[in-house]
């Protein structure tokens, strides 16, 4: 019977064969559905133990489901739950079969394993005393020896998570938080997926920024079908409180998604507890959920507009690792030249790490003039930098010394010979450590605020998005994010800073700096 009804999983039963509650509903479940139906039990929410009947975000996927599937979502929709049926289904109905989920931490893969071995533990007596017998049912893993099936969960954190199998079903959880280098994570899994195995990758937001994102924004392009879910599709999401007046925003959302009064005062309630991140939670679109990370450093709203602006790039070199903005002012006769800053964020220069980056700022206005970024070496850098410094009337050059720094600064001074170089405590370069590093994010957050038309970088600006505040108090890229270009303009301005006190205060007196020379 299990492997007659895996032969069949994804096609439609007659209308007399129809059961339980699917017998008069107008669109008929597939053999998987009944199954999951009439063998499996779940906890729901109030923690009681019943049939498992999919709700409307478990049946979308369930009928819209293809090989290769992203899925967007607000929090508790049961995705997780589905997959882990899902792939249980196919696991103890197709022999052969390897079922992957990969959770973000570990204790959220100990929670994917409990849902699998409630699955495993209520299945009907008589088939797990025979076909259903396991033989390994531990805290990681469980084997089917009649059907030579196997289930696994992993943690995103294990380098060696996938590696030498060849997975059949993949689930991806939470991959917006995911630890480490997710793109290598996420390659080194898919690569043990064949062309006819299922992925399914799925996470609630973490920014517009990182592996995921790109993942979903991509999805198009890469073949992966696109399952947004927001969180109005969970009917509990209502709070019997009797609204006398609505907001237009509210308005619109029940006009254009006929929601109730009672689901929006469960809105209200989620905006009071979790303020600026409530639509990364609770997503409603699948633009805002991304750009709605309460955890960032800089403020989102005002980064965005900035990024809708096209920035006046008057020379792209090299495939854009240079962005000019503004030229260098040499001065003229009866006139100074102009003064820059350049901030340094170096790196080892290698294809898959992190970017080397310099920003140039011009001293006074402290607006940002270029910007070089790429994986470039210490070696290369210094003189690509030495170059651009001497473009840019023998600009303050500010290295960040910690690790590969020292390696630019002993190039540049040495073999380039450039000498105009910032030093702190009788030492070039700049130390970026416990103490300097929050100041100075601070300072460059504090000039976004207030001075946002200064920086034109749409890689600067893309950063400052999922540049965020964690846990601990930190402040870093998200996941499969980088934070190069940040860092180096982070360095320029906390250097300026020391000669100059106040940013411009408006984008007329920013334009009337720059266009006027130095006396």
């Amino acid at each position: 019977m299990l492997t007659w009804c895996g032969a069949r999983l994804d096609e439609k039963p007659p209308l007399e064969r129809r059961i339980g509650p699917y017998k008069s509903s107008p669109e008929a479940a597939t053999w998987r559905e009944y199954l999951m139906w009439a063998m499996l039990r779940i906890r729901d929410k109030r923690g009681h133990l019943r049939k498992l009947v999919l709700n409307r975000a478990q049946q979308d996927l369930e009928r819209r489901s293809t090989n290769r599937n992203i899925v967007l979502k607000a929090r508790q929709l049961g995705v997780t739950t589905y997959v882990a049926a899902r792939f249980f289904i196919n696991c103890i109905t197709r022999e052969g079969t390897l079922s992957v989920q990969v959770a973000h931490d570990q204790r959220s893969a100990e929670e994917i394993f409990r849902i699998v071995h409630r699955l495993l533990d209520n299945l009907p007596e008589p088939l797990r005393r025979g076909a259903l017998v396991t033989s390994r049912a531990n805290v990681r893993q469980i084997v089917f020896p009649v059907f030579d099936s196997e289930y696994r969960v992993e943690t995103a954190a294990d380098p060696n998570a996938g590696r030498g199998l060849t997975i059949h079903n993949l689930h991806c959880s939470e991959v917006a938080r995911w630890p480490r280098d997710v793109s290598e994570t996420l390659a080194s899994l898919r690569a043990a997926v064949p062309p006819e195995g299922e992925i399914f990758l799925e996470s609630t937001p973490n920014g517009a920024g990182g592996t995921f994102y790109n993942e979903w924004q991509g999805a198009s392009h890469t073949g992966y079908t696109r399952h947004f879910y927001p969180w109005w599709w969970d009917p509990s999401y209502r709070r019997p409180l009797e609204i006398v007046r609505f907001n237009d925003e509210e308005v619109a959302l029940m006009q254009k998604h006929g929601l109730d009064a009672a689901q929006i005062a469960f809105r209200r309630e989620v905006c009071a507890n979790f303020r600026n991140r409530a639509r990364e939670e609770y997503a409603e679109d699948p633009e805002s959920c991304f750009l709605a990370s309460g955890d960032c450093v800089f403020e989102s709203e005002i980064v965005e507009r900035r990024l809708q602006q096209a920035a006046p790039i008057i020379d792209n070199i090299d495939q854009g690792k240079l962005l000019t903005f503004f030229p260098p002012v040499a001065g003229g006769k009866g006139y100074l030249p102009k003064r820059y800053i350049i901030g340094v964020d170096p790196a080892g220069g290698g294809s898959h790490g992190d970017y080397s980056c310099a920003q140039v700022i011009e001293q006074r206005s402290g607006v940002q003039c270029a910007e070089l970024h790429g994986h470039i070496p210490p070696l290369e850098l210094a003189a690509r930098v030495a170059v651009l410094a001497r473009k840019y009337n023998n600009a303050l050059v500010a290295v960040e010394r910690n690790n590969h720094g020292y390696a630019v600064l002993a190039h540049l001074m040495m073999s380039q010979g450039y000498t105009h170089v910032y030093q702190a405590d009788g030492q070039p370069g700049w130390l970026t450590n416990v103490a300097t590093r929050p100041r100075m994010l601070e300072n460059f957050a504090q000039l976004i605020s207030a001075a946002p038309f200064m920086f034109l970088s749409p890689r600067l600006l893309e950063e400052c998005r999922t540049f965020v505040r964690h846990p601990d108090g930190s402040c870093s890229a998200v996941s499969g994010a980088h934070d190069d270009t940040v860092m180096a303009m982070a360095i320029a301005q906390a250097v300026r800073s020391e000669v100059v006190a106040q940013p411009p205060s408006s984008a007329e007196e920013l334009a009337a700096i720059m266009m006027q020379t130095a006396r």
